[in-house]
Protein backbone atom coordinates (compact mmCIF):
# COMPACT_ATOMS: atom_id res chain seq x y z
CA UNK A 1 0.00 0.00 0.00
CA UNK A 2 1.46 3.39 -0.40
CA UNK A 3 1.18 6.38 1.50
CA UNK A 4 -2.32 7.45 0.45
CA UNK A 5 -3.77 4.10 0.74
CA UNK A 6 -2.41 3.82 3.98
CA UNK A 7 -4.25 6.75 5.42
CA UNK A 8 -7.36 6.09 3.42
CA UNK A 9 -7.95 2.76 5.19
CA UNK A 10 -7.31 4.15 8.67
CA UNK A 11 -9.79 6.98 8.17
CA UNK A 12 -12.08 4.06 7.16
CA UNK A 13 -11.29 2.13 10.26
CA UNK A 14 -11.87 5.27 12.03
CA UNK A 15 -15.44 6.06 10.78
CA UNK A 16 -16.48 2.39 10.76
CA UNK A 17 -15.29 1.90 14.25
CA UNK A 18 -15.72 5.31 16.39
CA UNK A 19 -18.28 6.75 13.86
CA UNK A 20 -15.98 10.39 13.80
CA UNK A 21 -17.39 13.20 12.08
CA UNK A 22 -16.34 13.90 8.49
CA UNK A 23 -14.69 17.25 10.34
CA UNK A 24 -12.58 14.72 12.60
CA UNK A 25 -11.69 12.98 10.10
CA UNK A 26 -10.98 15.22 7.45
CA UNK A 27 -8.68 17.22 10.07
CA UNK A 28 -7.10 13.42 10.47
CA UNK A 29 -6.27 12.74 6.78
CA UNK A 30 -4.78 16.36 6.55
CA UNK A 31 -2.33 16.17 9.61
CA UNK A 32 -1.33 12.72 8.19
CA UNK A 33 -0.81 14.09 4.61
CA UNK A 34 1.42 16.96 5.80
CA UNK A 35 3.30 13.97 7.66
CA UNK A 36 3.47 12.10 4.56
CA UNK A 37 4.75 14.97 2.21
CA UNK A 38 7.35 15.68 5.17
CA UNK A 39 8.74 12.40 5.23
CA UNK A 40 8.51 12.36 1.17
CA UNK A 41 10.89 15.53 1.31
CA UNK A 42 13.32 14.21 3.53
CA UNK A 43 13.54 11.56 1.01
CA UNK A 44 14.84 8.88 4.34
CA UNK A 45 11.82 7.17 5.27
CA UNK A 46 7.73 6.84 4.40
CA UNK A 47 5.19 6.24 6.78
CA UNK A 48 5.83 2.25 7.43
CA UNK A 49 9.54 3.05 8.01
CA UNK A 50 9.88 6.13 10.15
CA UNK A 51 11.11 5.90 13.86
CA UNK A 52 10.94 8.38 16.65
CA UNK A 53 14.16 10.32 15.60
CA UNK A 54 11.93 10.83 12.44
CA UNK A 55 9.10 11.98 14.52
CA UNK A 56 11.04 14.26 17.18
CA UNK A 57 12.75 15.86 13.95
CA UNK A 58 9.44 16.62 12.56
CA UNK A 59 7.64 18.17 15.79
CA UNK A 60 10.85 20.64 15.84
CA UNK A 61 9.85 21.50 12.25
CA UNK A 62 6.61 22.06 12.95
CA UNK A 63 7.71 24.49 15.57
CA UNK A 64 10.87 26.24 13.97
CA UNK A 65 7.56 26.87 11.19
CA UNK A 66 5.46 28.67 14.01
CA UNK A 67 3.29 25.92 15.40
CA UNK A 68 1.64 26.12 18.59
CA UNK A 69 2.21 23.31 20.95
CA UNK A 70 -1.80 22.95 21.03
CA UNK A 71 -1.03 22.44 17.09
CA UNK A 72 1.70 20.16 17.54
CA UNK A 73 -0.22 18.12 20.54
CA UNK A 74 -3.15 17.44 18.30
CA UNK A 75 -0.61 16.25 15.39
CA UNK A 76 1.20 14.07 17.53
CA UNK A 77 -2.65 12.54 18.82
CA UNK A 78 -3.19 11.96 14.77
CA UNK A 79 0.09 10.10 14.69
CA UNK A 80 -0.21 7.95 17.72
CA UNK A 81 -3.66 7.04 16.27
CA UNK A 82 -2.41 5.94 12.97
CA UNK A 83 1.09 4.27 14.12
CA UNK A 84 -1.32 2.46 17.20
CA UNK A 85 -3.96 1.31 14.01
CA UNK A 86 -0.93 0.14 11.60
CA UNK A 87 0.92 -1.74 14.85
CA UNK A 88 -2.86 -3.73 15.34
CA UNK A 89 -2.77 -4.79 11.38
CA UNK A 90 0.96 -6.19 12.14
CA UNK A 91 2.25 -3.64 9.59
CA UNK A 92 4.71 -2.37 11.97
CA UNK A 93 6.71 -3.90 14.87
CA UNK A 94 7.02 -0.96 16.92
CA UNK A 95 4.85 2.16 17.56
CA UNK A 96 7.39 4.68 16.89
CA UNK A 97 5.20 7.87 18.72
CA UNK A 98 4.86 5.63 21.71
CA UNK A 99 7.60 6.78 23.79
CA UNK A 100 7.41 10.59 22.47
CA UNK A 101 6.26 12.98 25.17
CA UNK A 102 3.22 15.58 24.12
CA UNK A 103 4.14 19.51 24.29
CA UNK A 104 2.82 20.61 27.22
CA UNK A 105 -0.23 22.95 26.71
CA UNK A 106 -2.40 24.66 29.37
CA UNK A 107 -6.49 24.84 28.93
CA UNK A 108 -7.37 28.14 27.85
CA UNK A 109 -10.37 29.07 28.68
CA UNK A 110 -13.35 29.47 26.01
CA UNK A 111 -14.48 32.94 25.20
CA UNK A 112 -17.89 33.67 26.35
CA UNK A 113 -20.17 36.24 26.38
CA UNK A 114 -22.40 38.09 29.04
CA UNK A 115 -25.86 37.51 29.38
CA UNK A 116 -26.72 41.20 28.10
CA UNK A 117 -24.75 40.29 25.13
CA UNK A 118 -26.64 37.22 24.02
CA UNK A 119 -29.68 39.42 24.47
CA UNK A 120 -28.13 41.68 22.05
CA UNK A 121 -27.00 38.90 19.43
CA UNK A 122 -30.19 37.17 19.32
CA UNK A 123 -32.12 40.83 19.03
CA UNK A 124 -29.71 41.21 15.47
CA UNK A 125 -31.72 39.90 12.95
CA UNK A 126 -34.49 41.38 11.12
CA UNK A 127 -37.11 38.83 12.12
CA UNK A 128 -39.30 41.06 9.60
CA UNK A 129 -37.74 39.07 6.86
CA UNK A 130 -38.12 35.38 6.27
CA UNK A 131 -34.27 34.97 6.70
CA UNK A 132 -33.94 36.82 9.30
CA UNK A 133 -36.46 34.83 11.64
CA UNK A 134 -34.40 31.39 10.52
CA UNK A 135 -31.39 33.33 11.49
CA UNK A 136 -33.26 34.28 15.21
CA UNK A 137 -34.64 30.67 14.82
CA UNK A 138 -31.22 29.40 15.24
CA UNK A 139 -29.58 31.44 17.56
CA UNK A 140 -32.10 31.18 19.60
CA UNK A 141 -31.94 27.21 19.50
CA UNK A 142 -28.20 27.57 19.62
CA UNK A 143 -27.98 29.11 22.97
CA UNK A 144 -30.63 27.45 24.57
CA UNK A 145 -29.30 23.86 23.97
CA UNK A 146 -26.04 24.61 23.64
CA UNK A 147 -25.47 22.56 20.57
CA UNK A 148 -22.21 22.10 18.51
CA UNK A 149 -22.79 24.37 15.70
CA UNK A 150 -22.66 20.95 13.50
CA UNK A 151 -24.98 19.95 15.10
CA UNK A 152 -27.41 22.28 14.70
CA UNK A 153 -27.38 22.69 11.04
CA UNK A 154 -27.25 19.05 10.35
CA UNK A 155 -30.52 18.54 12.74
CA UNK A 156 -33.52 17.19 10.80
CA UNK A 157 -37.36 18.11 11.08
CA UNK A 158 -37.76 14.41 12.77
CA UNK A 159 -34.82 15.38 15.21
CA UNK A 160 -36.96 18.34 16.83
CA UNK A 161 -40.23 18.21 18.57
CA UNK A 162 -41.34 20.85 19.95
CA UNK A 163 -44.26 19.71 21.41
CA UNK A 164 -41.98 17.85 23.97
CA UNK A 165 -39.95 20.87 24.05
CA UNK A 166 -36.97 18.66 23.28
CA UNK A 167 -34.23 18.03 20.23
CA UNK A 168 -32.96 14.95 19.49
CA UNK A 169 -28.92 15.32 18.92
CA UNK A 170 -26.15 12.77 17.30
CA UNK A 171 -23.23 14.48 18.57
CA UNK A 172 -19.51 12.82 18.46
CA UNK A 173 -18.90 9.56 17.76
CA UNK A 174 -22.77 9.24 16.50
CA UNK A 175 -23.60 9.34 20.05
CA UNK A 176 -27.36 10.64 20.69
CA UNK A 177 -28.60 12.45 23.57
CA UNK A 178 -31.94 14.47 23.92
CA UNK A 179 -31.28 18.23 24.54
CA UNK A 180 -34.67 20.42 26.20
CA UNK A 181 -35.25 23.64 23.97
CA UNK A 182 -36.80 25.65 26.56
CA UNK A 183 -40.23 27.83 26.09
CA UNK A 184 -38.56 30.82 24.04
CA UNK A 185 -36.42 28.64 21.59
CA UNK A 186 -39.66 26.87 20.83
CA UNK A 187 -41.84 29.74 20.03
CA UNK A 188 -39.26 30.82 17.85
CA UNK A 189 -38.61 27.75 16.10
CA UNK A 190 -42.03 27.25 15.49
CA UNK A 191 -42.77 30.70 14.20
CA UNK A 192 -39.78 30.11 11.80
CA UNK A 193 -40.81 26.37 10.19
CA UNK A 194 -44.62 27.53 9.92
CA UNK A 195 -43.87 30.62 8.01
CA UNK A 196 -40.34 31.05 6.63
CA UNK A 197 -39.15 27.33 5.91
CA UNK A 198 -42.22 26.88 3.82
CA UNK A 199 -41.88 30.14 1.91
CA UNK A 200 -38.08 29.26 1.47
CA UNK A 201 -38.85 25.76 0.52
CA UNK A 202 -41.83 26.98 -2.27
CA UNK A 203 -40.82 25.02 -5.54
CA UNK A 204 -37.23 23.67 -4.20
CA UNK A 205 -38.00 20.15 -3.92
CA UNK A 206 -37.88 18.07 -0.93
CA UNK A 207 -35.00 18.68 2.04
CA UNK A 208 -35.22 16.76 5.45
CA UNK A 209 -32.82 19.75 7.14
CA UNK A 210 -34.62 21.70 9.50
CA UNK A 211 -32.73 25.07 8.49
CA UNK A 212 -32.36 25.76 5.02
CA UNK A 213 -31.38 28.68 2.69
CA UNK A 214 -32.88 30.41 0.28
CA UNK A 215 -31.77 27.80 -2.46
CA UNK A 216 -33.76 24.81 -0.11
CA UNK A 217 -30.26 23.58 0.89
CA UNK A 218 -29.46 22.90 4.36
CA UNK A 219 -27.16 25.75 5.92
CA UNK A 220 -23.41 24.95 6.32
CA UNK A 221 -21.25 25.32 8.77
CA UNK A 222 -19.31 27.90 6.87
CA UNK A 223 -22.44 30.27 6.24
CA UNK A 224 -23.45 29.93 9.92
CA UNK A 225 -20.52 31.05 11.26
CA UNK A 226 -20.33 34.11 8.17
CA UNK A 227 -23.95 35.14 9.91
CA UNK A 228 -22.92 34.90 13.82
CA UNK A 229 -19.67 37.36 12.88
CA UNK A 230 -22.02 39.38 10.98
CA UNK A 231 -25.10 39.80 13.50
CA UNK A 232 -22.02 40.01 16.22
CA UNK A 233 -20.63 43.26 14.55
CA UNK A 234 -24.78 44.23 14.38
CA UNK A 235 -25.40 43.87 18.20
CA UNK A 236 -21.93 46.13 18.55
CA UNK A 237 -19.99 42.94 20.29
CA UNK A 238 -16.28 43.43 19.62
CA UNK A 239 -14.72 40.20 21.30
CA UNK A 240 -13.17 37.51 19.27
CA UNK A 241 -15.87 34.92 18.68
CA UNK A 242 -15.50 31.67 18.21
CA UNK A 243 -18.43 28.91 15.99
CA UNK A 244 -18.40 27.86 20.10
CA UNK A 245 -19.51 30.91 21.48
CA UNK A 246 -23.03 30.61 22.15
CA UNK A 247 -22.16 26.75 23.63
CA UNK A 248 -19.64 28.54 25.96
CA UNK A 249 -22.02 30.88 26.76
CA UNK A 250 -24.95 28.19 27.49
CA UNK A 251 -23.03 26.51 29.52
CA UNK A 252 -21.06 29.48 31.79
CA UNK A 253 -24.72 30.70 32.46
CA UNK A 254 -25.90 27.88 33.83
CA UNK A 255 -23.37 27.30 36.14
CA UNK A 256 -23.57 30.57 36.95
CA UNK A 257 -27.35 30.10 38.20
CA UNK A 258 -26.81 27.01 39.59
CA UNK A 259 -26.51 24.09 37.31
CA UNK A 260 -25.37 20.51 38.75
CA UNK A 261 -21.96 19.95 36.32
CA UNK A 262 -23.07 16.25 35.13
CA UNK A 263 -26.27 17.97 33.78
CA UNK A 264 -24.16 20.18 31.89
CA UNK A 265 -21.90 17.18 31.06
CA UNK A 266 -25.11 15.69 29.83
CA UNK A 267 -26.29 18.63 28.00
CA UNK A 268 -23.17 19.19 25.79
CA UNK A 269 -22.78 15.64 25.17
CA UNK A 270 -18.99 15.16 27.01
CA UNK A 271 -17.89 11.78 27.03
CA UNK A 272 -15.56 12.92 30.11
CA UNK A 273 -16.59 15.51 33.10
CA UNK A 274 -13.27 16.45 33.20
CA UNK A 275 -14.06 18.24 29.78
CA UNK A 276 -16.71 20.01 31.38
CA UNK A 277 -14.97 20.84 34.49
CA UNK A 278 -13.19 24.33 32.20
CA UNK A 279 -16.57 25.78 32.84
CA UNK A 280 -16.31 26.09 36.40
CA UNK A 281 -12.71 27.93 36.25
CA UNK A 282 -15.54 30.73 34.20
CA UNK A 283 -18.19 30.84 37.07
CA UNK A 284 -15.79 30.82 39.76
CA UNK A 285 -14.12 33.89 38.15
CA UNK A 286 -17.95 35.36 38.13
CA UNK A 287 -18.42 34.61 41.48
CA UNK A 288 -15.11 36.54 42.56
CA UNK A 289 -16.36 39.26 40.66
CA UNK A 290 -19.35 39.82 41.79
CA UNK A 291 -18.30 39.01 45.27
CA UNK A 292 -15.55 42.16 44.81
CA UNK A 293 -18.33 44.41 43.56
CA UNK A 294 -21.12 43.49 46.40
CA UNK A 295 -19.78 42.16 49.45
CA UNK A 296 -18.74 45.62 51.99
CA UNK A 297 -15.16 44.27 52.26
CA UNK A 298 -14.40 43.14 48.70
Amino acid sequence: MNSQELIDSFLDALWSERGLSQNTLAAYGRDLKAWSDWLSSEGSSDLLTADATDLQQYLAYRGKQGAKNSSMARVLSSLRRFYRYQHRQGRISEDPSALIDAPRIGRSLPGSLSEAQVDDLLEAPDTEHMLGLRDRAMLELLYATGLRVTELISLELSQINLQMGVVRVFGKGSKERLVPIGDVAVEWVTDYLNTARPELMRGQGVCNAAFVTRRGAGMTRQAFWYLIKRYAADAGITQKLSPHTLRHAFATHLLNHGADLRVLQMLLGHSDLSTTQIYTHIAQARLQEVHQQHHPRG
